[in-house]
């Protein structure tokens, strides 16, 4: 198992933002499930919203990138969010990160699977902390 963010999550729907590394990562789903703080789901549709108004995306291009996440092998962690909640601001502060990304340091962290994330603060921290970035 391994840890996705959102960065690598939303290249999957935006074909102008996939790398090689990105769309490995979506292969990899094929053989490995992956994991994601509960926060994922909000900031996926978020972006989605966002592309919508911008019209970047219709909504049906929308509610076909959701489908094709719920198809996906990704678990949402359902951990006690007031926990995940003080590890996330340490860590924010520590590493000068948003509550959100550090979210996904907090999963990698206590779940002890790597990261796949585009985010170099994201990955700087992650390698200060130990936590293997998903090749």
């Amino acid at each position: 198992m391994f840890v996705v963010d959102c960065s690598v999550t939303m290249s999957w729907c935006f074909r102008d933002e996939a790398t090689q590394y990105t769309e490995a990562v979506f292969d990899r789903l094929r053989s490995e499930p992956a994991a994601v703080p509960a926060i994922w789901s909000l900031e996926v549709a978020n972006t989605l919203l966002v592309a919508q108004r911008r019209g970047r995306i219709t909504q049906a291009e929308a509610l076909h990138f959701v489908r094709l996440l719920r198809g996906a092998s990704i678990e949402i962690d359902t951990s006690d969010m007031m926990t995940v909640m003080d590890r996330a601001l340490d860590l924010g502060r520590l590493h000068q990160l948003s509550a959100y990304d550090a979210a996904y340091l907090v999963l990698a962290s206590r779940e002890g699977h790597p990261l796949a994330t585009l985010d170099a603060r994201l990955r700087a921290a992650a390698s200060q902390m130990g936590i293997p970035i998903v090749d």
